[in-house]
């Protein structure tokens, strides 16, 4: 069915030249058809690779994570712009690395998980509710 419209809308132009009578004369109107025709025709190729290309890279790993078992990145925390602290794990180890525009340098080795202390901030604490209250208390 779809390949029956493309092929009215390539035709149409022809058609529509043909029934005017005269081949010498310029038809905007086959023209914008023909131009809308190819257009259609242009987006309709770039969708279907775009479909099928999807489905066939679907299965490929993305960059190199896994192919990669023993070096890991387990957390980035940017500082600025080209500066940041990297964890990564190397070999069941963990190391705090800085990355700056002149390299990278190693910070601390971590030898145990349990040494990384987490800080979660209690949600509840900073609400605007639990703000409220507070300064009810102490009024």
């Amino acid at each position: 069915m779809k390949g029956a419209v493309t092929a009215l809308f390539i035709l149409l132009p022809t058609l529509a030249t043909a029934a005017e009578g005269s081949a010498s004369e310029f038809s905007f109107l086959a023209s914008f058809l023909q131009m809308i025709a190819a257009l259609t025709l242009v987006i309709g190729l770039i969708l279907v690779t775009w479909h099928f290309s999807g489905k066939l890279m679907k299965g490929l790993p993305i960059g190199q994570q896994q192919f990669s078992k023993h070096i890991r990145l387990v957390e980035t925390r940017y500082f600025g712009p080209k500066r940041s602290l990297l964890l990564v794990e190397v070999g069941g180890e963990y190391l705090l690395l800085s990355s700056t525009d002149a390299g990278l340098t190693l910070i601390k080795q971590i030898d145990m998980l349990e040494e990384i202390e987490v800080i979660e901030e209690n949600v509840e604490e900073n609400r605007f509710s639990a703000i409220l209250t507070r300064l009810r208390q102490k009024s």
